[in-house]
Protein backbone atom coordinates (compact mmCIF):
# COMPACT_ATOMS: atom_id res chain seq x y z
CA UNK A 1 0.00 0.00 0.00
CA UNK A 2 2.51 2.42 0.73
CA UNK A 3 4.83 1.81 -2.01
CA UNK A 4 1.61 1.74 -4.50
CA UNK A 5 1.21 5.75 -2.63
CA UNK A 6 4.38 6.53 -3.06
CA UNK A 7 4.79 5.63 -6.96
CA UNK A 8 1.38 7.87 -7.40
CA UNK A 9 2.62 11.09 -5.51
CA UNK A 10 5.60 10.91 -7.50
CA UNK A 11 3.69 10.29 -10.85
CA UNK A 12 1.84 12.80 -9.78
CA UNK A 13 4.54 15.62 -8.89
CA UNK A 14 5.95 14.73 -12.39
CA UNK A 15 2.91 15.80 -14.08
CA UNK A 16 2.60 18.71 -11.72
CA UNK A 17 6.23 19.89 -12.28
CA UNK A 18 5.15 19.89 -16.16
CA UNK A 19 2.38 22.39 -15.34
CA UNK A 20 4.41 24.73 -13.13
CA UNK A 21 3.50 23.26 -9.98
CA UNK A 22 5.06 24.69 -7.08
CA UNK A 23 8.11 21.82 -6.70
CA UNK A 24 8.55 22.57 -3.39
CA UNK A 25 5.50 20.85 -1.98
CA UNK A 26 6.06 17.66 -3.78
CA UNK A 27 10.20 17.65 -2.26
CA UNK A 28 8.63 17.75 1.07
CA UNK A 29 5.72 14.78 0.46
CA UNK A 30 8.72 12.76 -1.07
CA UNK A 31 11.09 13.37 2.18
CA UNK A 32 8.56 12.49 4.28
CA UNK A 33 7.65 9.65 2.59
CA UNK A 34 11.48 8.70 2.42
CA UNK A 35 11.46 8.58 6.04
CA UNK A 36 8.46 6.74 6.69
CA UNK A 37 9.06 2.80 7.38
CA UNK A 38 8.44 0.43 4.81
CA UNK A 39 7.92 -2.62 7.07
CA UNK A 40 4.78 -3.71 7.03
CA UNK A 41 1.83 -3.17 9.80
CA UNK A 42 2.96 -4.06 13.47
CA UNK A 43 0.09 -6.41 13.40
CA UNK A 44 1.86 -8.43 11.02
CA UNK A 45 4.68 -8.81 12.90
CA UNK A 46 6.02 -12.41 13.90
CA UNK A 47 8.21 -13.48 15.80
CA UNK A 48 10.69 -16.24 14.69
CA UNK A 49 13.06 -17.19 16.75
CA UNK A 50 14.42 -16.84 20.14
CA UNK A 51 18.65 -17.09 20.65
CA UNK A 52 20.72 -16.65 23.43
CA UNK A 53 24.53 -16.67 24.41
CA UNK A 54 26.19 -16.54 27.87
CA UNK A 55 29.37 -15.12 29.64
CA UNK A 56 30.88 -14.60 33.05
CA UNK A 57 30.97 -18.63 33.29
CA UNK A 58 27.45 -18.81 32.42
CA UNK A 59 26.17 -15.93 34.79
CA UNK A 60 25.59 -13.22 31.80
CA UNK A 61 22.62 -14.48 29.72
CA UNK A 62 21.88 -12.21 26.99
CA UNK A 63 18.75 -12.98 24.71
CA UNK A 64 17.85 -12.49 20.75
CA UNK A 65 14.17 -12.33 19.55
CA UNK A 66 14.10 -12.12 15.92
CA UNK A 67 10.96 -12.00 13.31
CA UNK A 68 9.46 -11.62 10.59
CA UNK A 69 10.50 -8.12 9.26
CA UNK A 70 14.12 -8.35 10.32
CA UNK A 71 13.45 -6.39 13.78
CA UNK A 72 15.05 -7.83 16.67
CA UNK A 73 15.04 -7.31 20.65
CA UNK A 74 17.63 -7.97 23.29
CA UNK A 75 17.64 -8.63 26.96
CA UNK A 76 19.77 -9.75 29.54
CA UNK A 77 19.66 -12.36 32.64
CA UNK A 78 21.84 -12.24 35.45
CA UNK A 79 22.92 -14.46 38.32
CA UNK A 80 20.64 -16.64 38.49
CA UNK A 81 20.68 -17.96 35.10
CA UNK A 82 23.55 -20.77 34.43
CA UNK A 83 22.74 -23.98 32.79
CA UNK A 84 18.98 -22.46 31.72
CA UNK A 85 19.87 -22.47 27.79
CA UNK A 86 17.09 -25.57 27.43
CA UNK A 87 14.75 -23.09 29.24
CA UNK A 88 15.63 -20.28 26.95
CA UNK A 89 14.86 -22.28 23.62
CA UNK A 90 11.64 -23.83 25.46
CA UNK A 91 10.20 -20.45 25.96
CA UNK A 92 11.15 -19.64 22.30
CA UNK A 93 8.93 -22.60 21.37
CA UNK A 94 6.16 -20.69 22.76
CA UNK A 95 6.60 -17.52 21.59
CA UNK A 96 6.98 -18.44 17.72
CA UNK A 97 4.52 -17.17 15.22
CA UNK A 98 3.50 -14.75 18.30
CA UNK A 99 3.42 -10.60 18.20
CA UNK A 100 6.00 -9.51 20.56
CA UNK A 101 3.81 -6.46 20.78
CA UNK A 102 1.53 -8.06 23.00
CA UNK A 103 5.06 -8.30 25.78
CA UNK A 104 2.37 -8.19 28.66
CA UNK A 105 0.20 -11.19 27.70
CA UNK A 106 3.27 -13.20 26.78
CA UNK A 107 4.92 -12.80 30.10
CA UNK A 108 1.72 -14.25 31.38
CA UNK A 109 1.56 -16.98 28.98
CA UNK A 110 5.04 -18.05 30.39
CA UNK A 111 4.42 -17.33 33.70
CA UNK A 112 1.41 -19.50 33.71
CA UNK A 113 2.95 -22.26 32.11
CA UNK A 114 5.52 -22.65 34.47
CA UNK A 115 2.93 -22.84 38.05
CA UNK A 116 4.94 -26.65 37.73
CA UNK A 117 7.71 -26.40 36.87
CA UNK A 118 9.08 -23.40 38.93
CA UNK A 119 7.93 -20.20 38.02
CA UNK A 120 7.90 -18.72 41.35
CA UNK A 121 11.44 -17.52 41.33
CA UNK A 122 14.84 -18.38 40.57
CA UNK A 123 15.98 -19.26 36.92
CA UNK A 124 12.62 -19.51 35.64
CA UNK A 125 11.93 -16.37 36.31
CA UNK A 126 15.33 -14.57 35.52
CA UNK A 127 15.40 -16.44 32.13
CA UNK A 128 11.89 -14.76 31.77
CA UNK A 129 13.31 -11.51 32.38
CA UNK A 130 15.60 -11.64 29.71
CA UNK A 131 13.20 -12.51 27.76
CA UNK A 132 10.59 -9.84 28.76
CA UNK A 133 12.79 -7.09 28.27
CA UNK A 134 13.63 -8.38 24.74
CA UNK A 135 10.27 -7.97 23.97
CA UNK A 136 10.45 -4.54 25.01
CA UNK A 137 13.47 -3.53 23.33
CA UNK A 138 11.34 -5.21 19.80
CA UNK A 139 8.60 -3.12 20.65
CA UNK A 140 9.94 0.10 20.77
CA UNK A 141 12.11 -0.67 17.41
CA UNK A 142 8.57 -1.65 15.72
CA UNK A 143 6.42 1.38 17.15
CA UNK A 144 9.71 3.47 17.13
CA UNK A 145 9.72 4.73 20.51
CA UNK A 146 12.10 4.04 23.59
CA UNK A 147 10.91 1.75 26.55
CA UNK A 148 9.95 4.16 29.02
CA UNK A 149 7.48 6.02 26.66
CA UNK A 150 6.14 2.16 26.60
CA UNK A 151 6.07 1.90 30.02
CA UNK A 152 3.94 5.55 30.38
CA UNK A 153 6.52 7.99 30.02
CA UNK A 154 9.33 9.34 31.95
CA UNK A 155 9.22 11.39 35.59
CA UNK A 156 12.91 12.33 34.57
CA UNK A 157 15.62 12.56 32.12
CA UNK A 158 18.61 10.88 34.18
CA UNK A 159 18.83 8.43 36.66
CA UNK A 160 21.85 8.49 39.68
CA UNK A 161 23.80 5.86 40.16
CA UNK A 162 25.87 4.99 43.31
CA UNK A 163 29.46 3.22 42.06
CA UNK A 164 29.89 -0.14 43.97
CA UNK A 165 33.45 -0.24 44.14
CA UNK A 166 34.04 -4.27 43.66
CA UNK A 167 36.30 -4.04 47.02
CA UNK A 168 35.85 -7.31 47.90
CA UNK A 169 36.68 -8.89 51.62
CA UNK A 170 38.57 -11.36 50.55
CA UNK A 171 41.08 -9.56 49.52
CA UNK A 172 41.29 -8.54 53.51
CA UNK A 173 41.06 -4.95 52.85
CA UNK A 174 42.23 -2.38 55.44
CA UNK A 175 39.97 0.91 56.39
CA UNK A 176 42.56 3.04 54.47
CA UNK A 177 41.76 1.04 51.60
CA UNK A 178 38.17 1.56 52.16
CA UNK A 179 38.86 5.69 51.91
CA UNK A 180 41.10 5.48 48.87
CA UNK A 181 38.49 3.51 47.17
CA UNK A 182 36.37 5.94 48.15
CA UNK A 183 38.27 9.11 47.04
CA UNK A 184 38.39 7.56 43.56
CA UNK A 185 34.42 7.50 42.94
CA UNK A 186 33.87 10.66 44.04
CA UNK A 187 36.92 11.73 41.73
CA UNK A 188 35.35 9.77 39.12
CA UNK A 189 31.86 12.22 39.73
CA UNK A 190 29.84 9.69 41.60
CA UNK A 191 28.16 10.94 44.75
CA UNK A 192 27.03 7.44 46.23
CA UNK A 193 29.79 3.96 46.95
CA UNK A 194 28.87 1.44 48.21
CA UNK A 195 31.32 -1.55 49.95
CA UNK A 196 30.80 -4.70 50.96
CA UNK A 197 31.19 -6.29 54.74
CA UNK A 198 30.84 -9.49 54.64
CA UNK A 199 34.01 -11.52 55.24
CA UNK A 200 34.31 -15.09 55.18
CA UNK A 201 37.88 -15.15 55.78
CA UNK A 202 38.16 -12.76 58.38
CA UNK A 203 40.69 -14.46 60.80
CA UNK A 204 38.62 -13.03 63.86
CA UNK A 205 35.41 -15.05 62.69
CA UNK A 206 34.17 -18.11 65.13
CA UNK A 207 34.13 -20.47 62.26
CA UNK A 208 33.22 -20.29 58.37
CA UNK A 209 29.66 -21.39 59.18
CA UNK A 210 28.79 -19.50 62.22
CA UNK A 211 27.60 -16.16 61.19
CA UNK A 212 27.34 -15.06 64.23
CA UNK A 213 30.16 -11.71 64.10
CA UNK A 214 32.59 -11.74 67.00
CA UNK A 215 33.12 -8.15 68.34
CA UNK A 216 36.55 -8.01 66.60
CA UNK A 217 34.34 -8.26 63.07
CA UNK A 218 32.20 -5.78 64.22
CA UNK A 219 35.11 -3.33 65.38
CA UNK A 220 36.43 -4.15 61.60
CA UNK A 221 32.77 -3.30 59.86
CA UNK A 222 32.82 -0.45 61.97
CA UNK A 223 36.89 0.90 61.19
CA UNK A 224 36.22 0.88 57.59
CA UNK A 225 33.09 2.35 57.45
CA UNK A 226 34.18 5.09 59.57
CA UNK A 227 37.70 5.66 57.22
CA UNK A 228 35.17 6.15 54.31
CA UNK A 229 33.02 8.48 56.29
CA UNK A 230 36.26 10.80 57.56
CA UNK A 231 37.20 10.39 53.62
CA UNK A 232 34.37 11.66 51.56
CA UNK A 233 32.91 14.06 54.14
CA UNK A 234 29.10 14.02 55.33
CA UNK A 235 27.76 15.29 51.66
CA UNK A 236 28.46 11.83 49.91
CA UNK A 237 25.95 8.90 50.30
CA UNK A 238 27.48 5.89 51.96
CA UNK A 239 25.79 2.21 52.16
CA UNK A 240 26.95 -0.92 53.44
CA UNK A 241 26.07 -4.43 52.05
CA UNK A 242 26.02 -7.75 54.31
CA UNK A 243 25.15 -10.21 50.88
CA UNK A 244 22.83 -11.93 53.52
CA UNK A 245 25.31 -13.73 55.65
CA UNK A 246 24.90 -12.91 58.66
CA UNK A 247 22.33 -13.57 61.53
CA UNK A 248 19.36 -11.25 63.23
CA UNK A 249 21.63 -10.56 66.13
CA UNK A 250 24.50 -9.64 64.03
CA UNK A 251 22.25 -7.61 61.87
CA UNK A 252 20.89 -5.23 64.90
CA UNK A 253 24.21 -4.95 66.07
CA UNK A 254 25.52 -3.44 62.52
CA UNK A 255 22.91 -1.11 62.33
CA UNK A 256 23.34 -0.04 65.61
CA UNK A 257 26.45 0.26 65.49
CA UNK A 258 26.52 2.53 61.96
CA UNK A 259 24.46 4.55 62.85
CA UNK A 260 26.51 7.42 63.47
CA UNK A 261 27.48 7.29 60.58
CA UNK A 262 24.70 8.24 58.39
CA UNK A 263 24.66 5.55 56.13
CA UNK A 264 22.07 5.53 52.79
CA UNK A 265 21.31 2.26 53.72
CA UNK A 266 22.51 -1.24 55.14
CA UNK A 267 22.33 -3.62 52.64
CA UNK A 268 21.08 -7.70 52.95
CA UNK A 269 22.48 -8.10 57.03
CA UNK A 270 20.13 -11.31 56.68
CA UNK A 271 19.21 -13.98 54.18
CA UNK A 272 16.05 -12.80 52.17
CA UNK A 273 13.47 -15.43 53.20
CA UNK A 274 12.34 -14.01 56.82
CA UNK A 275 10.89 -11.14 56.54
CA UNK A 276 9.42 -11.08 59.96
CA UNK A 277 13.29 -11.31 61.20
CA UNK A 278 14.15 -7.59 58.56
CA UNK A 279 11.27 -6.41 60.27
CA UNK A 280 12.72 -6.66 63.36
CA UNK A 281 15.82 -5.56 62.66
CA UNK A 282 14.51 -2.56 61.01
CA UNK A 283 12.90 -1.82 63.65
CA UNK A 284 15.39 -1.73 66.08
CA UNK A 285 17.44 0.89 64.14
CA UNK A 286 17.57 4.33 62.40
CA UNK A 287 20.04 2.67 59.38
CA UNK A 288 18.07 2.33 56.78
CA UNK A 289 17.50 -1.25 55.78
CA UNK A 290 17.47 -2.27 52.46
CA UNK A 291 16.63 -5.40 49.98
CA UNK A 292 14.97 -7.57 47.30
CA UNK A 293 17.65 -8.27 44.99
CA UNK A 294 17.14 -11.87 46.10
CA UNK A 295 13.36 -11.68 45.48
CA UNK A 296 12.02 -12.38 42.35
CA UNK A 297 7.65 -11.13 41.10
CA UNK A 298 5.65 -8.51 42.61
CA UNK A 299 4.33 -11.77 45.09
CA UNK A 300 7.73 -11.76 46.89
CA UNK A 301 7.83 -8.10 47.92
CA UNK A 302 3.78 -7.72 48.92
CA UNK A 303 4.59 -8.98 52.37
CA UNK A 304 7.65 -6.77 53.10
CA UNK A 305 6.24 -4.12 51.79
CA UNK A 306 3.43 -4.76 54.04
CA UNK A 307 4.73 -5.65 57.57
CA UNK A 308 6.98 -2.57 56.69
CA UNK A 309 10.26 -5.11 56.85
CA UNK A 310 12.45 -2.69 54.95
CA UNK A 311 12.78 0.46 54.43
CA UNK A 312 14.10 0.31 50.76
CA UNK A 313 13.56 -2.55 48.23
CA UNK A 314 16.10 -3.22 45.50
CA UNK A 315 14.85 -5.61 43.13
CA UNK A 316 17.37 -6.60 40.22
CA UNK A 317 15.16 -6.08 37.02
CA UNK A 318 17.74 -8.88 35.43
CA UNK A 319 15.80 -11.43 37.53
CA UNK A 320 13.05 -10.06 39.22
CA UNK A 321 10.75 -10.98 35.97
CA UNK A 322 11.74 -7.82 33.38
CA UNK A 323 10.71 -4.36 33.42
CA UNK A 324 6.99 -4.74 33.47
CA UNK A 325 7.43 -6.41 36.18
CA UNK A 326 9.87 -3.97 37.73
CA UNK A 327 7.54 -1.12 37.26
CA UNK A 328 4.65 -3.04 39.02
CA UNK A 329 7.03 -3.47 42.01
CA UNK A 330 8.01 0.25 42.14
CA UNK A 331 4.26 1.28 42.11
CA UNK A 332 3.56 -0.88 44.50
CA UNK A 333 6.27 0.43 46.86
CA UNK A 334 5.03 3.93 46.27
CA UNK A 335 1.61 2.64 48.01
CA UNK A 336 3.50 2.56 50.90
CA UNK A 337 6.20 5.85 50.16
CA UNK A 338 9.13 3.20 50.19
CA UNK A 339 12.02 3.72 47.64
CA UNK A 340 13.01 1.74 44.29
CA UNK A 341 16.66 1.62 44.15
CA UNK A 342 17.33 -1.06 41.93
CA UNK A 343 19.90 -3.80 42.28
CA UNK A 344 22.19 -4.35 38.77
CA UNK A 345 24.92 -6.47 38.01
CA UNK A 346 24.78 -6.84 34.62
CA UNK A 347 25.92 -5.34 31.36
CA UNK A 348 25.23 -1.73 29.66
CA UNK A 349 22.74 -3.07 27.87
CA UNK A 350 20.96 -4.37 31.18
CA UNK A 351 21.65 -0.63 33.06
CA UNK A 352 20.07 1.06 30.17
CA UNK A 353 17.16 -1.21 30.38
CA UNK A 354 16.91 -0.51 34.28
CA UNK A 355 16.98 2.99 33.62
CA UNK A 356 14.18 3.28 31.36
CA UNK A 357 11.79 1.36 34.75
CA UNK A 358 14.21 4.33 36.75
CA UNK A 359 12.91 6.75 34.77
CA UNK A 360 9.27 5.76 34.84
CA UNK A 361 8.34 5.42 38.16
CA UNK A 362 8.05 8.62 40.89
CA UNK A 363 9.91 6.81 43.70
CA UNK A 364 12.90 6.04 42.30
CA UNK A 365 15.94 6.82 44.25
CA UNK A 366 18.84 5.40 42.53
CA UNK A 367 20.60 2.55 40.33
CA UNK A 368 23.51 0.46 41.12
CA UNK A 369 26.33 1.03 38.91
CA UNK A 370 29.89 -1.08 38.85
CA UNK A 371 32.89 -0.53 38.78
CA UNK A 372 34.38 -2.78 36.12
CA UNK A 373 32.36 -0.50 33.66
CA UNK A 374 35.48 1.54 33.69
CA UNK A 375 37.74 -1.03 34.78
CA UNK A 376 37.02 -4.25 32.32
CA UNK A 377 37.46 -3.81 28.62
CA UNK A 378 34.98 -6.42 27.99
CA UNK A 379 32.03 -4.31 28.78
CA UNK A 380 32.73 -1.72 25.96
CA UNK A 381 33.31 -4.86 23.64
CA UNK A 382 29.99 -6.51 23.89
CA UNK A 383 27.57 -3.47 23.59
CA UNK A 384 27.13 -0.96 20.84
CA UNK A 385 25.61 1.94 22.33
CA UNK A 386 26.01 6.19 21.48
CA UNK A 387 27.80 8.81 24.02
CA UNK A 388 29.12 8.34 27.36
CA UNK A 389 27.92 5.33 29.09
CA UNK A 390 27.79 7.95 32.24
CA UNK A 391 28.07 11.10 33.01
CA UNK A 392 28.90 12.86 36.72
CA UNK A 393 27.13 9.79 38.48
CA UNK A 394 23.64 9.94 36.05
CA UNK A 395 23.17 7.86 33.06
CA UNK A 396 20.97 9.40 30.64
CA UNK A 397 18.12 7.51 29.63
CA UNK A 398 18.29 6.71 25.73
CA UNK A 399 15.94 8.14 23.16
CA UNK A 400 16.34 5.62 20.50
CA UNK A 401 13.56 2.95 19.61
CA UNK A 402 13.49 -0.12 22.39
CA UNK A 403 16.46 0.57 25.09
CA UNK A 404 18.85 2.24 22.89
CA UNK A 405 21.73 -0.24 23.55
CA UNK A 406 22.68 -3.46 21.57
CA UNK A 407 23.87 -6.61 21.60
CA UNK A 408 27.84 -6.46 19.59
CA UNK A 409 28.40 -10.17 18.70
CA UNK A 410 31.48 -10.72 17.42
CA UNK A 411 32.63 -7.82 20.58
CA UNK A 412 31.30 -10.94 23.07
CA UNK A 413 32.17 -13.90 21.02
CA UNK A 414 35.12 -14.36 22.78
CA UNK A 415 33.54 -14.39 26.16
CA UNK A 416 31.39 -17.10 25.11
CA UNK A 417 30.97 -20.08 27.57
CA UNK A 418 33.08 -22.91 26.38
CA UNK A 419 30.12 -25.71 25.05
CA UNK A 420 27.17 -23.45 24.95
CA UNK A 421 25.81 -22.40 21.92
CA UNK A 422 26.45 -18.89 20.85
CA UNK A 423 23.17 -17.38 19.73
CA UNK A 424 22.25 -20.62 18.02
Amino acid sequence: MKNSRRSFITKSIMAGAGLGVVSAYGNEYETAINKTSKLSAPADLKITDVKCAYIRGGSGLFVKIHTNQGIWGCGEGADAVPGTYGLVKMFGRMLKDKSPLNVHRLFEDIRKAGFFRGAQSGMYVAVLSAVETALWDLAGKALDLPVYQLLGGKFRDKVRVYMDTALYQFRLPKPEDFATSAKEAVDMGFNAVKFDLDQGNDPNKYDYYNWTASPAELQRMYDQMAATREAVGPNIDICADMHGRYDAVTGMKVAKMLEPLGLMWLEEPIPAENVDAYKQITASTSTPICAGENHYLAYDFREMLEKGAVNIIMPDLQKVGGLGEGQRIANLANLYYTPFAPHMVASYLGAMASAHVCASVPNFMILEWQIYFHKNPMFQEIVDFDGPMVENGFITVSNKPGIGVEINEEGMKKYAVEGVPFFE
